[in-house]
């Protein structure tokens, strides 16, 4: 069973909209939630390709969809792969996309891999055990300066290099290979703030988990694909619940919205940049006072939509206007 609440759920199901008979990907299956919501709206033909890196997510998402079974197919692997499991699987294109970059509440409470500083867990982080990589290689041998620019970019923390050098004297006492080891180094140098509830490992842990499964990277190279693989039309839907994540996310949207990306000092384009979605919402949908009140892990939830555009469709008009 899950004990995560989707996030931003009916403000996805209006942005993407699934009608009856629609394809349409989930590629961070979590909970389950959106894809059964989906699901509902494209019965009976449609079907829907859920994706997670997280195969404990994926089998929790089988028993919840188990009634779906003919509309749906459920993949343990990275959205980063997305393109193999759409042609291995029968799907073509799609009306719709979503992405919630978020970590999941069964990650953060029942994974037992680290995701969560309340407990005393192995620092690993993988959302995938095949991932080599642990939060614990990288605390006890990256460099002082590796740590320190890690915590500061991935998590935007104030105190990194206090943080950093705190780590490396640490670590040539003992290993630090637990969660509660790095919260309670974390907090001999940050202290508890009396004016929040948030906990000073925060930031370190966001930063870790990040670094682990090569996150940011992996936003871009999906959403190329996505838009790809999208019918003229058909939506691409983000939720992120970072800051860099999100600028991201609107940057490369910005991007692919522009027909020329060429630098302005140039007296023509160059570049043959053309563009290939429409931005949906310009700023950033976000919670309801509801929401946050109901769930006080969505005040940081951003979804960002766009629409992939007819190339064909504008190409026609552009040599009609020509004309």
């Amino acid at each position: 069973m899950t004990v995560h609440d989707s996030v931003l759920l009916n403000e996805v199901l209006e942005s993407l909209n699934p009608d009856a008979n629609q394809d349409f990907i989930d590629g961070t299956l979590g909970g389950g939630g959106h894809a059964e919501e989906i699901l509902k709206r494209i019965l009976p033909n449609g079907r829907l390709l859920g994706l997670d890196w997280d195969k404990d997510a994926v089998e929790r998402v089988q028993v919840r969809l188990k009634k779906y079974d003919n509309n749906v197919v459920l993949i343990n692997d990275s959205y980063i792969r997305i393109k193999k499991h759409v042609y291995e699987n029968g799907f073509s294109s799609f009306d719709g996309i979503l992405l919630d970059l978020g970590l999941s509440l069964d990650q953060l409470k029942a994974s037992g891999r680290g995701f969560t500083f309340q407990q005393d867990e192995p620092l690993d982080m993988r959302y995938s055990v095949d991932n080599e990589l642990t939060a614990a290689e990288i605390v006890n041998s990256y460099s002082q300066t590796s740590l320190e620019t890690l915590f500061r970019e991935y998590g935007e923390e104030g105190q990194a290099g206090a943080i950093a050098k705190a780590i490396v004297t640490k670590r040539k006492e003992e290993t630090i290979d637990r969660t509660v080891q790095l919260v309670d180094l974390i907090k001999e140098v940050k202290g508890m703030n009396p004016w929040t509830r948030t906990n000073p490992a925060t930031k370190v842990f966001q930063a870790l988990r990040i670094a682990v499964n090569q996150e940011f990277d992996n936003i871009q190279s999906v959403i190329t694909d996505a838009i790809e693989l999208l019918n003229p039309g058909g939506r691409l839907a983000i939720i992120t619940f970072h800051s860099l994540e999100d600028r991201i996310v609107k940057e490369y949207f910005k991007m692919e919205s522009t027909s020329c990306i060429c630098p302005k000092e140039l007296p023509q384009c160059v570049c043959l940049h053309k563009a290939r979605v429409k931005l949906v919402n310009r700023k950033p949908i976000t919670p309801s006072d509801k929401e946050l009140q109901d769930n006080r892990r969505s005040r940081s939830a951003k979804l960002r939509v766009v629409e992939k555009l007819d190339v064909m469709k504008l190409q026609n008009v552009t040599n009609n206007y020509k004309k």
